[in-house]
């Protein structure tokens, strides 16, 4: 981020962060603290919910799915408690429905996971109706597969048969792509 972008955060640089992805999070936690954000976490809807009605914050960057439920629950207790919250939905499962159900509860943008602590604090900071400017070093559509697959495989345990059902691909394809280093 360059310094002329520090001007943009404001007086208030109060910002909770709700993902349920305890590394990503503290990862995230300690960027965001780094380009001055007072970072408050929360692993759960109803933890986010509860600083959100407690404390809410000037900004937010909300995992839209979470073990106790949905993301979009805590964009609504901010928008009620601070209709001026920036709010930014991330999720691991983009689809168009629910980045136009994030944006008409409230949010400001809609990223895909994984992304940087910049892409973040460039959705966070853009001005109006502004679009943030596109991120200097954007994944390669490889490596947004790759993403994804390691992502499904994560959630079905590791177990290789189920992952290949899900994906709709042949097991011993999906083993040659999970014994490859992942792309750039």
């Amino acid at each position: 981020m360059t310094e002329s972008a520090q001007p943009q955060l404001g007086p208030d640089p109060s910002l909770l962060l709700v993902d349920d992805d305890e590394p990503f999070l503290k990862r995230l936690a300690k960027a965001m603290e780094k380009r001055g954000f007072s970072v408050e976490q929360a692993g759960s809807v109803a933890a986010g919910r509860a600083i959100a009605t407690a404390r809410p914050p000037a900004y937010a960057v909300v995992d839209l799915r979470l073990e106790d439920g949905n993301g979009l629950d805590v964009v609504e207790v901010l928008r009620e408690k601070r209709p001026d919250c920036r709010v930014v939905v991330l999720t691991g499962y983009g689809a168009i429905a629910t980045a136009v159900a994030a944006v008409k509860i409230g949010a400001t943008d809609y990223l895909s996971k994984p992304a940087d602590a910049a892409d973040i604090t460039n959705a966070l900071l853009a001005s109006g109706d502004e679009l943030p400017p596109p991120p200097e070093n954007p994944m390669s559509a490889d490596r947004v597969r790759w993403e994804h697959i390691q992502r499904v495989y994560e959630l079905c345990d590791r177990n290789v048969s189920e992952t290949a059902r899900r994906l709709n691909m042949h097991r011993r394809t999906l083993q040659r792509i999970l014994a490859k280093r992942s792309p750039r």
